[in-house]
């Protein structure tokens, strides 16, 4: 019994190990030990290792294939093709229909179902089945943002720090564009949170003010802004339109629960929760690139800081409020309206009593996953320390 319970202790070391030593796992690899700089680029491979996967194939075959999520060309395309119409229908529309008639691009351009009782100095915005429309949209943004910015900004820089291998160019751009998205989206959740009731953390208006149906603009721009970049996200991921990775499945399972979380808190009008979600895992992953960019350039002992300062955050946002809100959830889903603990949609009240189980699964779910990485993480420390870093 002894020698099979270490038999199993040993395959789970040895399967941490591999991990751990995998150069493409998205929070292993980039901390591995770099080729110096001034190493020539491999002669075997002359094209990017997703070379092959941002080809165009000309507009009408990139839609077929689904190719414009990868292809900034085609993606640019798609967006101009609304954003010509809207312009040719508000310069033709009072020629020809009727004055007020509204235009019909506008929903894939701007958020839509304004609360009509909201006032101008104070406009609230409900949900709605353009909401979709405008997701969808914002999808093809996305997709064009990130190929620009990862093939025409990110490898360029990459260059002129001396970085020279194809794939190391490759996952420098990923990652330094993980860095502006998540920036971007950190400091706006942060701003809009502000704006909130719930700032910082105050967990009981997560249920007090409930539903959380009239939303102001930057909240519900916010939510369906960050709910196109993860469906854009798994689309990659499930559709094969990149090279494949070896931490597929844990990427899968991370984009689902994120968008599960995203769906039901909107769909229930959980806005408040779910924005104190999405900040509590966008911090973290801005140091955590800035961490893996600093290795790729081997600035090491800039690197060592920010490791610190990562793994700090990492602790306090990924871990300690994620239990603060698994506590709230847990404890403090009574304080609700009593009007709102039952499931009528036609109220805009979504929670009976099992809810707190739905809304409590996925949240424990990203603690289980973010601390298989926390592991990780630490492995990476200690490793480090070992080799003199």
């Amino acid at each position: 019994m002894a020698q099979k319970n270490s038999v199993k202790k040993r395959a789970r070391a040895g399967t941490l190990q591999n991990i751990e030593t995998d150069p493409t796992h998205h929070i292993t690899g980039s901390f591995g030990p770099q080729t110096p700089l001034d190493a020539p680029p491999s002669p075997r491979r002359k094209q990017s290792p997703n070379h092959i996967y941002t080809e165009s194939r000309g507009l009408w075959g990139d839609i077929k294939s689904l190719r414009w999520v990868v292809v900034p060309s085609s993606a640019l395309k798609l967006l101009l093709i609304p954003l010509v119409l809207s312009v040719f229908w508000e310069l033709l529309a009072p020629y020809v229909v009727p004055k007020g008639t509204p235009n019909p691009f506008s929903a894939l351009l701007f958020i839509s179902h304004k609360v009509p009782s909201s006032t101008p100095d104070d406009p609230r915005y409900q949900k709605g089945y353009l909401d979709l429309v405008f997701v969808v949209y914002y999808i093809i943004f996305w997709s064009f943002f990130r190929q620009t910015v990862t093939i025409h900004i990110c490898r360029p820089l990459a260059r002129w720090f001396g970085i020279n291998k194809e794939a190391k160019l490759d996952r420098f751009g990923e990652q330094a564009y993980a860095v502006v998205y998540f920036t971007i989206t950190g400091v706006w959740g942060l701003i809009i949170m502000s704006k909130l009731p719930t700032w910082w953390y105050q967990t009981e208006h997560f249920w007090l003010e409930y539903p959380h149906w009239q939303m102001i603009p930057q909240l519900k721009a916010y939510y369906l802004m960050q709910a196109a970049y993860w469906c854009q996200q798994l689309m990659v991921l499930l559709l094969g339109l990149e090279k494949p990775r070896k931490d597929y499945h844990e990427l899968v399972a991370h984009h689902l629960v994120t968008l599960w979380l995203v769906g039901w808190s909107y769909l229930v009008n959980l806005t408040f929760i779910g924005n104190a979600v999405y900040i509590s895992m966008d911090i973290p992953d801005v140091l955590l690139g800035f961490s893996k960019l600093l290795n790729y350039i081997q600035y090491d002992r800039t690197k060592i800081v920010s490791f610190l300062v990562f793994l700090f955050v990492w602790t306090y946002f990924r871990h300690w409020l994620n239990l603060v809100m698994l506590h709230s959830v847990w404890t403090e889903f009574d304080l609700l309206p009593e009007f709102a603990k039952q499931w009528s949609p036609a109220d805009g009240v979504w929670l009976s009593w099992w809810m707190k189980y739905q809304i409590f699964a996925p949240i424990l779910l990203l603690q289980f996953l973010n601390l298989f990485w926390y592991v990780l993480i630490l492995r990476i420390l200690v490793r480090d320390r070992r080799q003199g870093y």
